[in-house]
């Protein structure tokens, strides 16, 4: 399989709202201790006037370094540009609450999931703390990750972390100092910008989506001035200039290099970055790119400006490129090690934002995707497959698994059991020594293997694994002692 071409068809994805929640993990515990409070980091500059060259170079490096502000950014005023919450959006400050995992017909956006339903919020921290509620999940599984303007997932909340009891937090933003009421636990954004991007796990009967719901309705947020006080969000304003239709990455790339590093400047202002970047900040600088000062590409040399021009279209270049590097093949199945802390790895970051914005920490799920069988030839429904599992090697997770199939534009699949995934929730058929067989194939292998039959479409189709909340102790995904088994055309 080719990584990269693999890759531009997974760019496709867009898992919520037009982004993509796709195959990704995280490295190893020292780089998962990089945050944004490090130490500083000594520049060092090249000297004299800066010339095209390093204009070219420097300005690569920024707008990599900057690929995650700005697509936040562009993705908060499209998923904030309503009045009230309505389907996957909501205004500022408010909850969206996804009520039911969606069927074959829908084509809102891709890869939709079958295991969890969605609550999320985007947050402006900047002013005040906003006060996060959660209830008395009675044990159920759930996250929810915090996500800062630079796209690390810097708190998460929730069974693995924190429990499923009731929970209190003042989500607070960079520099605030203040006293919180009785029983509220401040979480410390590094920046304004916050992305809450919660999941619940449900089985889709209509008593757990009972349950689950009764469970969203009582997760509030509310700003930390009107919190134990009646509180009303505000409608929210609608901005005809933001363009609805065009996917969020598009409209990043099709920012020029004037536009794109004015609309990085101002966004530093409210989102510092961390001290570890000084050096990148202090060749930004020699270019005029400096946090919350307008950046004016006429005050530079003539050919240094011209130098920038090209800028987006070989940063992106870059980005994509780094597919190669940043992932692993294992029997067909394609997932990377570095998600949802990336420290000064900023290609990495940049590569993730760009085709997985939205990416856990590897602790919370993992999301392998496999587009060919274990001879590399890509899956056909015509055939007919088989995915074995030695007994005792199902998936080693705390939480759950789930094998979801898609077709080849990422949509479920129609089917007469209306089923398109199988998970660890399903009461699977095991053969006699143990081990677990699952047919993936377009036609119904009969009433002994229909409990384990996931439905193909008739051509091509694509497959994600899912582990959410994986063991880290042996056997282990994370660490490599659980290898995915491949999948294989049935004998």
């Amino acid at each position: 399989m080719n990584i990269l071409t693999g890759c531009r068809r997974r760019i496709l994805l867009t898992g919520l709202t037009g982004v993509v929640l796709l195959s990704l993990v995280s490295t190893s515990s020292a780089q998962l201790l990089r945050r944004r409070d490090r130490g500083t980091v000594t520049p060092s500059l090249p000297s004299g006037p800066v010339t095209a060259k390093e204009a070219a170079e420097t300005g690569i490096d920024a707008y990599i370094y900057g690929y995650p502000l700005v697509t936040m950014e562009m993705t908060r005023r499209v998923m904030t540009n309503v009045e009230k919450p309505e389907g996957t959006r909501a205004p500022m400050g408010q909850l969206v609450r996804m009520r039911t995992y969606p069927d074959a017909s829908f084509r809102d956006v891709t890869a939709p999931n079958a295991d969890t339903l969605y609550t999320t919020a985007w947050l402006n921290v900047g002013k005040e703390p906003w006060v996060l509620s959660l209830p008395d999940a009675q044990g159920r599984y759930y996250l929810m990750p915090m996500l800062d303007g630079w796209t690390d997932v810097f708190q998460v909340p929730g069974k693995r972390t924190t429990g499923t009891g009731p929970q209190k937090y003042a989500i607070s933003g960079p520099g605030w100092k203040g006293t919180l009421p009785a029983g509220v636990t401040e979480l410390k954004s590094p920046t304004a910008l916050v992305w809450l991007l919660g999941r619940i796990y449900c089985t889709g009967t209509p008593e757990d989506y009972e349950a689950v719901h009764k469970m969203q309705d009582e997760v509030s947020v509310v700003p930390l001035s009107s919190y134990g006080k009646p509180y009303t969000p505000p409608a929210g304003s609608v901005d005809p200039n933001i363009d609805m239709k065009k996917p969020v990455r598009e409209q990043v790339n099709s920012l020029d290099a004037t536009a794109y590093f004015s609309l990085l400047a101002t966004l530093m202002k409210d989102n510092p970055p961390a001290r570890a970047d000084a050096l990148i900040l202090a060749k930004m600088a020699r270019l005029g790119i400096e946090p919350g000062k307008p950046f004016d590409p006429s005050k530079l040399d003539p050919a240094v400006a011209k130098a920038l021009n090209d800028v987006p279209k070989l940063g992106f270049e870059k980005i994509m490129a780094h597919f190669k590097e940043a992932g692993t093949v294992e029997n067909g199945w394609v997932f990377s090690t570095r998600t949802g802390i990336y420290g000064t790895d900023y290609v990495q970051r940049a590569l993730i934002t760009a085709i997985g914005l939205g990416a856990n920490r590897p602790q919370d799920a993992v999301y392998p995707t496999s587009e060919a069988d274990a001879d590399g030839k890509p899956y056909d429904g015509g055939k007919k497959y088989v995915m074995h599992f030695n007994k005792g090697q199902t998936p080693p997770v705390d939480g759950f698994w789930s094998l979801t199939m898609y077709d080849d534009k990422y949509f479920f699949v129609a089917n007469p059991l209306n089923r398109y995934t199988l998970s660890s929730r399903f009461n699977f058929k095991y053969n006699a020594d143990g081990s677990l067989d699952l047919y993936l194939q377009n036609e119904n292998p009969g009433p002994e293997k229909e409990p384990n039959w996931l439905p193909a479409p008739n051509g091509k189709f694509i497959l994600m694994l899912r582990l959410y909340w994986p063991k880290e102790r042996t056997p282990s995904i994370i660490n490599g002692t659980w290898k995915i088994p491949p999948v294989k055309v049935a004998s």
